[in-house]
C-alpha cells in the first residue's frame, strides 16, 4: 500500500550558517518558519569531541524544544578528522576505526536530541582499492555503527555524494544489500546531487530511493558541476520533484545546503524557504 500524501517539512543545515553561533542560527530558522535544522557535527556548532559535551547537548534539546524545531544530525564536515585530507579517514581507509568512533558519537548524540537519524556518507575509494574490496570495507564499517544505531533505535542516512565510492542511489541500494536489508539502513537524498551526476531523471531517482527515503537535501545544481547554488541559478524543475516526494509520503526533514552563503546566511534562509514554499504549493 502507497503512504498518503502528506506536508513536507523543511530544514536549513547549520553548515550555511558557520558564521553564527548554535543559538542564534536556532533562533533565525525558527523566526523565518523552518519547520527543523540539520546539524553538522563541526568544531563551529557542535563539536562531538568537547569536554563538556552532554551539557551542550542536554542544553541543545532545549532550545530545539523552546523553538519547535526537528532535527536530524549529519557528519559531513570535511575536516574534522583530517585537516589535511577532505572527508578522511573513510570507513574503507586507514584510520577507519577513527570514522567508527565519531559515527558512534552521533548517534549517541542523535539520541539525547531526539533526532530519529544521523546522515553519512563514503567518502573517497583509497587509491588502488577494488572496488568489490571498498564496498566490502564499507558494509563493514557500517555494520559495526548499525550495532550502536540499534541501542539507540537511531536510523543510518546514506547519502550519495558525487565523485565519492557511493555516488548514486543505485550504489546506496548495493549496499544496503551488503548490509542485509537492515531496517535501520536508509537513504538521504540530496536533490542537487542527483541531478548533478545520476543518469536516471530526479523523479527516477526519487522512486528508487523511495523504500528507504529518510532525508532530503535540497539545492540548486548543474549538470556534472558539484556546486551549491541558490534556488533558481541552476537547473532543476522543483514543483514536480516536491509533489513526487509528497505524493511518497516523504516525512523526513528536506534540508537546504546551501553551504557558500554563510554570509549571507538569514537572507539565503529567507529566499529559500520562501521559494520551497511556493514551489510545493
Amino acid at each position: 500500500m502507497e503512504a498518503p500524501p502528506t506536508d513536507l517539512t523543511f530544514g536549513y543545515g547549520t553548515n550555511g550558517f558557520t558564521h553564527h553561533r548554535l543559538p542564534d542560527v536556532l533562533a533565525v530558522l525558527a523566526d523565518l518558519g523552518y519547520d527543523g535544522v540539520a546539524l553538522t557535527l563541526d568544531h563551529v556548532h557542535l563539536d562531538p569531541y568537547a569536554e563538556d559535551l552532554p551539557r551542550q547537548v542536554a542544553a541543545l534539546a532545549r532550545r530545539l524544544a523552546r523553538h519547535g524545531l526537528d532535527v536530524t544530525v549529519e557528519t559531513g564536515a570535511p575536516y574534522l578528522l583530517d585537516p589535511y585530507g577532505k572527508h578522511l579517514p573513510t570507513l574503507m581507509s586507514d584510520g577507519a576505526e577513527t570514522r567508527i568512533d565519531l559515527l558512534r558519537r552521533a548517534v549517541r548524540i542523535a539520541a539525547d536530541l531526539g533526532s530519529p537519524t544521523v546522515h553519512l556518507c563514503s567518502g573517497p575509494t583509497p587509491r588502488g582499492l577494488p572496488e568489490a574490496d571498498a564496498f566490502k570495507r564499507l558494509a563493514a564499517g557500517v555494520g559495526t555503527v548499525l550495532e550502536t544505531a540499534e541501542k539507540y533505535g537511531v536510523s543510518l542516512a546514506f547519502e550519495p555524494e558525487p565523485y565519492m565510492c557511493v555516488d548514486t542511489v543505485e550504489r546506496c541500494l548495493r549496499l544496503a544489500e551488503l548490509l542485509g536489508g537492515h531496517e535501520l539502513f536508509g537513504i538521504t537524498l540530496d536533490i542537487g546531487h542527483a541531478h548533478c551526476v545520476e543518469e536516471p531523471s530526479l523523479l527516477e531517482c526519487v522512486r528508487l530511493a523511495a523504500p528507504r527515503l529518510l532525508n532530503v537535501q535540497i539545492e540548486d545544481m548543474r549538470r556534472g558541476v558539484h556546486q551549491h547554488l541558490e534556488f533558481g541559478a541552476g537547473e532543476i524543475d522543483f514543483p514536480p520533484v516536491l509533489a513526487a516526494l509528497r505524493a511518497l509520503g516523504h516525512r523526513g526533514l528536506v534540508s537546504v545546503e546551501i553551504q557558500g552563503g554563510s554570509l549571507d546566511a538569514p537572507d539565503v534562509a529567507r529566499r529559500s524557504i520562501e521559494f520551497l514554499r511556493a514551489a510545493a504549493a
